[in-house]
């Protein structure tokens, strides 16, 4: 008898054992777990308050790095992007074969985010817990020293690399100095701020050969007479604005994604963070892998797939934007037409032409739409934790053309900007997919 319920205590601890030194395995499987990290790299950017060009940059980099790290577990299915990216040479390869490979792509993902961002101390929370917890769950320590010193290996590689993409030498650059002729963007209300990234064009791009790779053509002529074609699009923006209908003012709000709003009371003045243009895409990116069941190594490789997008469209747009140094409707309208008319959007701090949401939201759904389907439908809830309704869209495109009309709705662009956006970024997706191969 005694000797019965020995065996069936040994079996008990044993079937424990196994089920505890199982279940860290099935965790590090589990796509959640990069997706919280992403979650978590988003809410640093906005707490942190990047712009939206500079927070591309800070989605791309730790997404390659988690990306270049992973892909050693699938080499019959993804190439490398050394030699595919501008500069990045080969990644070092693992030497250790405790190494687990999931763990080591987001130990390399948030070492390089955590560079990327000031809140580094909201990183090392983070990690720490989500280190005991595995631990907890029966991950052994040898995997994990093991896949930790590889994760740093492939970060300290990627970051000696994006080190070289002159983002640090522009930091020191000077200032836009403001033009006085009528037709050049002037800093807008209410707090008339500098223009943001006035030399990102210098930045070096991923895929694309340069950032005037794809210019669109010249904005419409400066011209106020009533018959010109500049004329009519300023009264469009104009009319809209004061006529907008309530659908109108929802799929504005909802595609605003300014990174900080200011709202002025009397001589009190507070602020509102929100996701920027490019997390907004990096939100869908994270909706459609879970929609479709994508395994841990696919989610990386879609975020992967669209932070580069994001990123070269940004440089692409911006290269545009301070060439033409379009003045936005706003300052026109307010000493042409209407000195009292406010846009429904606050404008953002950077000249007109081209725009940005066209450009960016078009490059990121022609990716996506790579990668998933060209009819894939989804539930839009990136808003929702900001308080806006969800969305429901048809397809990539059909998500993109809604942020791209959104910005007239807005009152912070002229239709042309919208509309040549859009074929910028149409330009700059399809380049990317079709010198990109990231799958075998």
């Amino acid at each position: 008898m005694l000797k019965k319920v020995f065996i069936s205590i040994v079996s008990i601890v044993i079937f424990m054992g196994c089920n505890q030194s199982n279940d860290y395995i099935q965790r590090l499987e589990d796509p959640e777990m990069f997706h919280g990290t992403m979650k978590k790299l988003t809410d640093i950017i906005v707490y942190d308050i990047f712009s939206p060009p500079v927070a591309s940059r800070v989605y791309s980099y730790p997404s390659i790095a988690a990306y270049e790290t992973v892909r050693f577990a699938h080499l019959n299915k993804y190439n490398t992007l050394a030699g595919q990216l501008n500069g990045l040479k080969e990644t070092p390869s693992p030497e250790n074969e405790n190494i687990n490979f999931n763990l080591a792509a987001l130990h390399a993902f948030i070492i390089v985010g955590r560079e990327f961002t000031f809140s580094q101390n909201k990183f090392d929370e983070y990690q720490d817990i989500l280190y005991k917890d595995l631990l907890t769950a029966g991950l052994p320590k040898k995997i994990l020293k093991a896949s930790k010193i590889f994760g740093e290996k492939v970060a300290k590689h990627i970051l000696e690399w994006a080190d070289k993409d002159l983002y640090k030498q522009t930091r020191t650059h000077s200032k836009y100095t403001i033009l006085q002729e009528e037709k050049y963007w002037k800093p807008t209300p209410p707090d008339y701020m500098d223009g943001i990234e006035p030399h990102w064009q210098e930045i070096r791009t991923m895929v694309l050969d340069s950032a005037s790779q794809f210019i669109p053509k010249p904005p419409l002529k400066f011209n106020l007479e009533k018959e010109s074609n500049f004329y009519k699009q300023l009264i469009e923006v104009y009319e809209t604005g004061i006529s907008l209908t309530e659908e109108e003012m929802d799929i504005a709000k909802f595609w605003d994604c300014n990174p900080f709003v200011t709202h002025h009371y009397g001589h009190a003045m507070f602020a509102t963070k929100k996701i920027t243009p490019g997390g907004h895409w990096i939100g869908i990116t994270s909706i459609a892998c879970k929609k479709s069941n994508s395994t841990f190594d696919e989610s990386i490789h879609a975020y992967t797939n669209v932070s580069i997008s994001l990123f070269d469209a940004f440089i692409s747009c911006w290269d545009e934007k301070w060439r033409s140094i379009l003045v936005r409707p706003e300052t026109v309208i307010n000493q042409n037409l209407d000195e009292e008319w406010i846009p429904l959007l606050q404008t953002p701090p950077f000249p007109e032409y081209t725009s940005g949401h066209s450009v960016i939201s078009r490059s990121a759904a022609i990716t996506l739409t790579d990668i998933f389907d060209k009819n894939f439908s989804f539930t839009d809830t990136s808003e929702v934790e900001f308080g806006l309704l969800a969305r429901d869209f048809k397809s990539f495109k059909h998500a993109s053309e809604e942020a791209a009309i959104s910005r007239l709705y807005g009152g912070i662009h002229y239709r042309m900007a919208i509309d040549e956006g859009v074929i910028q970024g149409e330009n700059v997706g399809k380049f990317l997919i079709k010198n990109m191969k990231t799958l075998k």
